[in-house]
C-alpha cells in the first residue's frame, strides 16, 4: 500500500468532503486510453490536502493484476499532478443530529481507508462518541494503517478496537486468529455501521449483524461497481 497526499495544482480551495466518501483518479494509461477508479478519502477530510491509500493489486490465478494501481505505484511521484473528481458517496458520517449515536465501523482489507478517514475526522473534532473498529485482514505486516488506526483508537475516549488476522503476529498479540466472527463481540444498542471491504465479506458481516439484530436500516455500505446483494437482503 503507499498513501498519496494531494492538494489542488491551482491553489482554489478544495471541494467540500465528508468523512467517509471517496473520489475517483483519472490516469492515462499507456496505450493512451483514460481508466478511472475510485479510492476513499483515508484522513479527515477538512482543510486544502486530500489522502488516499492505495493498494497495488498483484495478479494471480484468479485475476490480472490492476493497471491503475500498478501505475500510481510505478510512476507517480511528488510534484505530479493527478486529475481527481469532486468526494462523493452516499455513504459518509453525519455530524448532525446523529453525532451522539455509537458507530460500528467494520472493514476487510484495504476497505479499512474510510474508517480511517471517519476516525482521523472524530479525533479532530475531539468526538466522545462510543466507537467499536471491527477489521479483518490476512496479517498484520498486510494490516494498512494499522499503527495510525490504534494511534486515531488511542485519541478517542470512547472508542475500542478489535482484529482479526488469518496469520496473526506478535505485533498484535490481543488480535483473533481466522476470519471476522462477531460472536462474543458486544455491539453497541442502536449503533450506525458503516461496512466496507470484498464484497463476499460484506455479504457474510452484513448477515452477521442482521442475526446479531441490527436493523439493515442501520448498516450503511458502498459497493464499488454492481450492487449484488442478494433479493431481499436489503430491507
Amino acid at each position: 500500500m503507499v498513501s498519496f497526499l494531494l492538494r489542488p495544482a491551482d491553489g482554489e480551495p478544495a471541494p467540500r468532503a465528508r468523512a467517509g466518501q471517496y473520489v475517483s483518479v483519472r490516469v492515462a494509461m499507456a496505450d493512451g486510453m483514460h481508466q478511472l477508479r475510485q479510492y476513499s478519502l483515508s484522513t479527515a477530510p477538512g482543510g486544502q490536502l486530500r489522502r488516499i491509500t492505495v493498494k497495488r493489486v498483484t495478479g494471480d490465478a484468479d485475476g490480472p493484476g490492476g493497471e491503475v494501481s500498478t501505475l500510481l505505484h510505478d510512476t507517480v511521484r511528488e510534484g505530479d499532478e493527478l486529475l481527481l473528481s469532486a468526494p462523493f458517496g452516499d455513504v459518509f458520517l453525519d455530524d448532525g443530529a446523529d453525532a451522539a449515536t455509537p458507530l460500528v465501523l467494520v472493514s476487510a482489507g484495504i476497505g479499512c481507508t474510510p474508517m480511517t478517514g471517519i476516525l482521523a475526522h472524530l479525533a479532530a473534532l475531539d468526538s466522545t462518541r462510543p466507537v467499536l473498529v471491527l477489521h479483518a485482514d490476512r496479517s498484520p505486516a498486510d494490516h494498512a494503517l494499522r499503527a495510525e488506526t490504534h494511534d486515531l483508537v488511542a485519541q478517542l475516549p470512547g472508542a475500542r478496537a478489535v482484529f482479526w488476522y488469518e496469520h496473526p503476529g506478535t505485533q498484535e498479540p490481543d488480535a483473533r486468529t481466522g476470519l471476522m466472527d462477531l460472536s462474543g463481540v458486544e455491539l453497541p444498542d442502536d449503533a450506525s455501521v458503516f461496512l466496507c471491504g470484498p464484497l463476499p465479506f460484506m455479504r457474510d458481516v452484513r448477515g452477521r449483524l442482521l442475526s446479531a439484530g441490527v436493523p439493515a436500516r442501520y448498516i450503511r455500505y458502498e459497493v464499488f461497481g454492481p450492487d449484488l446483494w442478494l433479493p431481499g437482503s436489503a430491507v
